[in-house]
């Protein structure tokens, strides 16, 4: 799978170890222009930098994508950065916390986890589908398998809910963006092995690798996946 000449955005590249960096890095080292997005502009910045020292193609941007303003800024700074032209989007930004049981819950985390797992979804979806259109590109979300059948989701209520909606938002979009040619897919991983998971976990913690999230994910945003649109995959 090459990516050379291709633009490709990626939001929450942000903390070293997690999921974000190794699917940037496999980007990076396939030739792609990789545009990465966190809100927190410190760590993107030092993500990207970790790239250009070794010779590969990357840029940073800090954007809050709970907030449409920023979101709409965003997509119309890489317009002008790849004359509006995008190939592919991967929106990894959001977040996990458990709820606890429904009757003794919070709504605060309710909505802080719908705003940071499917609000980002939406506004970075609904921002940067003209620049997909132009190139005919893919769109990637995170999801997650607490979201497929059988998944357990007592006490995680909210994460499980914010991620359904992120896979009920792709399955619109497949639909909705196939006479333009854009195709939008969703991962649903297993827990990964990120920095975060290892030291929450431990390090026997059965667990994806980053690596393998980032193959499938690259093959979604490839020419030899497309036939596939609309598909929830899950990477265990």
């Amino acid at each position: 799978m090459e990516f050379a000449g291709r633009s490709i955005v990626l939001t929450g590249v942000g903390r070293e170890g997690q999921v974000g960096e190794a699917v940037a890095q496999a980007f990076a080292e396939h030739g792609a222009r990789v545009f990465l997005v966190d809100q927190t502009e410190a760590n993107v910045r030092a993500r990207a930098e970790a790239l250009l020292a070794r010779g590969l193609r990357a840029a940073y941007l800090a954007a809050d994508l709970t907030d449409v303003a920023a979101a709409t800024k965003l997509a119309e700074r890489v317009r002008d950065s790849t004359a509006g032209r995008v190939h592919a989007v991967v929106h990894l930004a959001g977040g996990f916390a458990s709820s606890g049981p429904v009757a003794e819950s919070d709504p605060a985390t309710w909505q802080r986890q719908l705003a940071m797992n499917a609000t980002t979804a939406y506004l970075t979806a609904r921002a940067f589908l003209p620049l997909l259109r132009s190139a005919k590109g893919s769109l990637v979300f995170f999801a997650s398998e607490a979201v497929l059948p059988g998944a357990r989701a007592a006490n995680v209520s909210a994460y499980v809910a914010s991620k359904s909606a992120v896979v009920a938002l792709m399955q619109a979009i497949a639909q909705e963006e196939h006479a333009h040619g854009v195709r939008a897919n969703a991962v649903a991983p297993a827990t990964i092995r990120t920095a975060a998971n290892i030291a929450t976990m431990g390090a026997e913690a059965p667990m994806v690798t980053r690596e393998a999230v980032a193959d499938v994910v690259l093959w979604l945003c490839s020419d030899a996946s497309r036939a596939v649109n609309g598909q929830l995959v899950p990477v265990r």
